[in-house]
């Protein structure tokens, strides 16, 4: 017993060790100086069909994407691979597929407060991230992709306003560009967090995570939160060997280095045995 934990201390040692270290470059985002217009994304060049997304500041800039029959295309890369999770937020969703999103990787980031409220973020192990997605050359994600009334964009962007909103253009499996663009929630930061989305201030909006002293968002230093993670697995899983080897292969840590394959057959080895509370079986049950 003694020998296992010890083994342990010294996995999880060696992933804070690589967590602090990360140095990997960033994606650089137009400022939100002009908040009228939709401000630009330089993407990496060897993006297919565009070097430049749009990022949604607000609902104008979402209806602008909206289709003519007045649906919006949403983006799942994490908990919405499953159509049954997807469900459970927009009940009402239409002509869920799956999708190739060139240009992007996956990435645990995201500090969940909603993991805090439903009980599975572990703050003492520091297992409490949620996945985010991020630029990045070279990287492609296999996603979800499925449509929404307009009329619940207000609802979309106040759930999720933690995220940079982006307009993007993902593909089929069979290499054809949608014919319009989706939204996609990617990686933000603290600091333009607080100064255009929380008009409550930091102390009120922190609260919601009680005595675990969380005061930052977006971090590279955490790990994911298990009973998400293992959801996610699932969820790609049950969509094909592409959708799961992809997940596996081109989400990571927030060292932006270790992948998803590699943390499971490590320090993250027994996640997939773990079963969801009883509370969330359906939502986070893959």
């Amino acid at each position: 017993m003694d020998l296992a934990i010890d083994n342990l201390t010294t996995e999880m040692y060696k992933i804070s060790r690589i967590l602090t270290r990360s140095t990997t470059a960033r994606a650089t985002y137009a400022p939100h100086s002009d908040r009228r217009r939709s401000s630009a994304v330089i993407m990496p060049s060897g993006h297919r069909h565009h070097n430049v997304v749009k990022v949604l500041n607000d609902e104008s800039d979402f209806e602008a994407i909206a289709s003519r029959d007045g649906y919006i295309s949403i983006c799942g890369f994490g908990s919405l691979l499953s159509e049954k999770s997807a469900r459970s937020t927009f009940p009402d969703l239409i002509n869920f597929r799956i999708a190739r999103l060139t240009g992007f990787r996956r990435v645990f980031t995201g500090v969940g407060g909603f993991f805090f409220v439903h009980g599975i973020a572990n703050a003492e192990t520091e297992e409490i991230a949620g996945l985010s997605v991020e630029p990045c050359e070279g990287e492609t994600i296999i996603i979800t992709a499925f449509e929404i009334n307009k009329s619940e964009i207000p609802a979309f962007i106040k759930r999720e306003r933690e995220y940079r909103f982006l307009a993007v253009v993902p593909e089929t499996l069979e290499g054809k560009p949608f014919s319009n663009e989706a939204v996609l929630c990617s990686s933000y930061t603290d600091e333009e967090f607080f100064k255009f989305r929380c008009q409550e201030g930091k102390d009120v909006y922190f609260q919601q995570y009680g005595e675990y002293k969380i005061h930052k968002i977006w971090r590279d230093d955490v790990l994911p939160c298990r009973v998400y993670l293992r959801h996610c697995v699932v969820a790609a899983k049950n969509l094909g060997d592409e959708a799961y080897n992809n997940f596996l292969d081109h989400t990571f840590l927030g060292d932006r280095k270790t992948s998803i394959r590699q943390y499971l057959e490590t320090l993250g080895k027994g996640i997939m045995e773990e079963e969801p509370p009883e509370s969330l079986k359906t939502r986070y049950g893959g």
